[in-house]
């Protein structure tokens, strides 16, 4: 039996008709960039998320190098972000001139938020809280310490589409959310797209001048240096209907979970630990294993795909070599770069197919 790590196709037959139906009235109205199905698009996710506002973009990348550039990150200024997550949280940062400075994770695989406060000095503008792989930051301590230092707080929520914090919708918390709708993310579209949500009526204004060249019309009268970073109608139509079946995706994706969780009994095989008050959509289901190596080839002799997330850290990555970081600098970090492994994890998964992961699983010697 041959399982991939992540089956796009199984959830687009879910709703096919539903899909195919609204590329084809999207491509009859003669209306592609910024229309109809991206206003309302707007409207339907930043009611999802419990926000104000939510204005759509080209990708989650952009979402992150446009938060920055509102909040005011520029160069000097200092952001916390965790040091085991994906570079593009990084990248948002130092694109706008800003200094990234790396929090170890906790045992949740997410910013410490215990960790923050001895990094914070007189040029921190901000934390960056990335809700990876589907679990919810300590919102609670990082938005106590934002207000006691006056600092700002953007959410990447590029793997929590429906993720909470006790009550509160991620992205809806911190003054900014991020969000990317790349095909693999539970709200994914077909191709690239992103989204910012915020509840602060000027960042949003900001946003929509931002990603369209600069300027507050469609053509030709340019207040600022913007960038051309708009969602287009068709990505856009395609998550309105993949929206309304998100819950339903996600309560799919915790049952997965729940069977790993509870059938895998494997000792060398360690599950990644859930945090108390977060609500977790499992993005990814992760694991750690100290011969993770050993793990990942042995399922793939069994032709059971999985991926690690992520094998470099950011600080180690040859793009940040002249951030001056070595190997030892952030040692959690680098272990669970040696330990973590995603298995597969997708809607649409069959019993059969879970049964055999987790029998392959509990069968691994090492």
């Amino acid at each position: 039996m041959k399982i991939v790590a992540n089956d796009l196709k199984r959830q687009h037959d879910m709703y096919a008709e539903e899909f195919n139906n609204k590329a084809i009235e999207v491509l009859n109205s003669g209306w592609y960039v910024l229309g109809n199905e991206v206003k309302e698009f707007e409207k339907e996710f930043a009611e999802y998320t419990e926000s104000k506002y939510c204005v759509g973009c080209a990708s989650g990348m952009d979402a992150l190098q446009i938060a920055f550039r509102v909040t005011g990150v520029k160069e000097g200024d200092e952001v916390i972000v965790c040091s085991n997550a994906y570079i593009a949280c990084v990248m948002g940062i130092t694109m706008n001139g800003g200094t990234p400075v790396f929090v170890e994770p906790d045992e949740y695989d997410n910013l410490d938020a215990d960790k923050i406060e001895e990094k914070i000095t007189d040029k921190t503008k901000a934390i960056l809280a990335v809700h990876l792989y589907g679990q919810s930051c300590d919102m609670d301590k990082i938005m106590e310490l934002a207000k006691k230092y006056d600092l700002k707080v953007i959410e990447d929520c590029a793997q929590a589409h429906g993720t909470k914090w006790e009550d509160k919708k991620v992205g809806s918390i911190g003054d900014i959310g991020c969000w990317s709708f790349y095909p693999t993310k539970n709200l994914g579209a077909f191709g690239d797209g992103g989204a910012l949500t915020t509840n602060n009526e000027k960042y949003a204004e900001e946003f929509r001048i931002i990603r369209n060249y600069g300027s507050k019309k469609l053509h030709y009268e340019n207040d600022i240096i913007g960038m051309n970073s708009r969602l287009d109608e068709l990505q856009a139509g395609l998550l309105r209907v993949k929206l309304v079946h998100l819950d339903e995706l996600n309560d799919e994706r915790r049952k997965i979970a729940k069977r790993y969780f509870e059938e895998v009994k494997n000792p060398l095989i360690r599950p990644l630990e859930t945090r108390p008050g977060s609500y977790n959509v499992y993005h990814q289901y992760v694991i750690h294993c100290d011969k993770r190596d050993e793990l990942m080839a042995y399922l793939k002799e069994n032709e059971i795909g999985t991926i690690i997330h992520y094998p470099i850290p950011p600080h180690l990555q040859k793009a940040y070599e002249y951030l001056g970081y070595k190997k030892g600098d952030l040692p959690i970090s680098e272990k669970y770069a040696d330990e973590v492994l995603s298995l597969p994890m997708y809607n649409g998964m069959t019993d059969e197919e879970q049964n055999f992961v987790i029998e392959k699983l509990n069968e691994f010697k090492g």
